[in-house]
């Protein structure tokens, strides 16, 4: 969550980091810096946990010693108690960075007779926060030492007194206190005298526990004042600052592949948006988990870390139904890229499984995540709290470019376009199967119902899922215009390779009664043209025999003419008249 700043930053209350993943974030900084904080709530709501991280976090990241002082609980329970938690106290002991001191207060023997003094706390304290040079103390828990005093002018000074003096020490303090029936704590005084008031809360509803965290005040600080989910496991607590992620993320151009290609096409050949949060919705046995595993198999492929959160079945389980379809998971998880988690969903609360997720993707830094199925966690709580879950989750994904797919079931019978948990305005691009009842089976379909900022097919294809992988088919529309699929689409593609093949034939017989037809009439041609060939001939010889006729009666005729020019002058006897 993010805070203004104040306009001399020098003057701003100093902060002590508490090391407790998200608790500084809420409170912008950590604790108030050499005072005093209440942790206050009921039995099993870590408080102890809380106190003593907050010394191990900050000796092992900050190398401040801590005192911790029980009323209760001895050293030794206190470090088998903690063990499962990821806290190596012995450890921190044997370097001094950490004393644990247990005094021992029985109610039974406390007389309240005079003035109530705390001089041998002081000195026990002061001698133990000498000995280590401790910076930061822990006191467990503070209605131990003050329950049998019923003054409550003494008790407010006694209180009041005991936080001046950890004040003056200059060391950072913790007081945990049991949550009372009508104040934050039994007494009901600690929380005014303290700076800072962090109240732990460990509810249960529906049968499902969920552990919360608010910071009641701080005193001369910002800080967040919602309820906040956290979680205690073996790595400590874990606070996940539920208001923490604004509008302000950064939206990518890249494209990442959805691991079907016909599918890619049908996203400008592209596919998804890095970063963008996509739903694929249906019924059951649709192909939702298929559709999620291929995308997250191509992530794995691509050199991508993937986390798979999974709700209703095992790793082993999914490895082995990928198999079937063409698609080995295993190997991608032996060699690190894909992560499961899986659990079920009344494991936790929600809350819980928003802090365990957002846990998860801090230590894999995963570039894509599966969640399948999201309408899982509705066994876990209602549609507005999964709602609200989902909203916070995608936001702090998109805050870190991460690519997002979750499944969602659609219930049998109601409209499949209609997401369950109405987080429709929140999905970038959505994906719906269905199944098609049809010729007495049923068969399964793809469409993509919106993909923002991008160019998307409209079209339905049936989608198939096959040994070799998923495969998307064109659309096929039956006489009628209806789409057919199935057997359906099968019988019709038969009946029209049928009526394609006849056709065929029929071609081919006219092709050939007409080839025939041309034969014969190329041999007419030829026949035509040869007598034509002889008739030119004929008429070519005529012409010559004309043209020789004409030459040899003009020379006859010249001849003549000479002849008789010779004998023109002379008498039969050749004598000239």
């Amino acid at each position: 969550m993010s805070f203004p700043i104040t306009p001399d930053r020098d003057q701003a209350l100093p902060k002590c980091p508490s090391g407790i993943q998200g608790l500084d974030e809420i409170t912008d900084g950590g604790l108030p810096l050499g005072r005093t904080s209440l942790v206050c709530g009921g039995p099993g709501c870590g408080k102890t946990v809380f106190a003593l991280e907050f010394l191990a976090r900050g000796a092992l990241e900050h190398g401040d010693p801590g005192l911790f002082v029980s009323f209760e609980e001895r050293p030794g329970d206190l470090v088998q108690n903690t063990a499962s938690l990821g806290f190596r106290l012995p450890e921190l002991m044997e370097r001094r960075l950490l004393t644990i001191d247990h005094i021992r207060v029985e109610r039974s023997e406390i007389e309240e007779t005079g003035d109530y003094d705390l001089e041998g706390l002081f000195i026990r304290l002061g001698h133990a926060i000498d000995q280590i040079g401790a910076r930061r103390v822990a006191l467990d828990t503070i209605e131990t030492l003050f329950g049998g005093l019923s003054n409550t002018a003494i008790l407010r000074a006694e209180l009041r007194r005991l936080f001046l003096w950890l004040k003056d020490r200059g060391v950072t303090s913790i007081v945990t206190g049991e949550k009372g029936d009508a104040g934050l704590t039994r007494q009901g005084l600690e929380e005014y005298v303290s700076d800072c008031v962090i109240l732990l809360d460990h509810r249960v509803q529906g049968h499902i526990s969920t552990r919360r965290l608010r910071v009641v005040k701080y005193r001369g600080s910002f800080h967040g004042t919602n309820e906040y989910p956290f979680l205690m496991d073996r790595r400590g607590i874990t606070v996940l600052p539920i208001t923490s992620v604004g509008l302000d993320y950064a939206a990518s151009t890249d494209r990442v592949s959805t691991g079907v290609a016909r599918l890619d096409e049908m996203l400008e050949a592209k596919g998804f948006f890095r970063g963008s949060t996509v739903l694929v919705s249906g019924t059951a046995g649709a192909g939702k988990t298929s559709l999620a595993a291929s995308f997250a198999d191509a992530s794995c492929r691509a050199g991508e870390r993937v986390l798979y959160v999974a709700f209703e079945e095992s790793p082993s389980q999914i490895f082995r139904n990928m198999r079937s379809i063409g698609m080995d998971l295993e190997r991608h998880h032996e060699r690190g890229l894909l992560h499961m988690l899986t659990a079920r969903p009344t494991l936790h609360g929600l809350e819980s499984h928003l802090a365990v997720a957002h846990r998860q993707v801090r230590e894999v830094r995963p570039a894509a995540v599966v969640v399948d199925p999201l309408t899982s966690l509705l066994a876990a709580g209602s549609a507005a709290d999964v709602e609200s879950l989902v909203l916070r989750l995608i936001d702090f994904h998109k805050s870190l470019g991460i690519t997002t797919l979750f499944t969602a079931l659609s219930p049998h019978g109601g409209a499949p376009e209609t997401s369950v948990l109405g987080v429709s305005s929140l999905i970038d691009t959505w994906i719906l199967l269905k199944d098609i009842e049809l010729s007495g089976e049923r068969n399964r379909t793809l469409h993509i119902l919106k993909s923002r900022g991008m160019a998307h097919s409209n079209q339905v294809k049936e989608f198939l899922i096959t040994e070799a992988g998923l495969r998307l088919l064109d659309p096929y529309l039956g006489p009628e215009g209806t789409l057919l699929t199935g057997s359906a689409r099968l019988v019709m593609e038969a009946r029209e390779r049928s009526e394609e093949q006849r056709a065929a034939g029929e071609h081919q017989k006219e092709r050939r009664r007409r080839e025939r037809r041309i034969g014969l009439l190329r041999a007419r041609l030829g026949a035509l043209q040869a007598e034509l060939r002889s008739g030119s001939e004929e008429l070519d010889e005529l012409d010559r025999m004309e043209t020789n006729r004409l030459r040899r009666a003009t020379e006859d005729r010249a001849a003549m003419a000479k002849s008789r020019h010779e004998t023109g002058g002379k008498d039969e006897h050749g004598t000239e008249r």
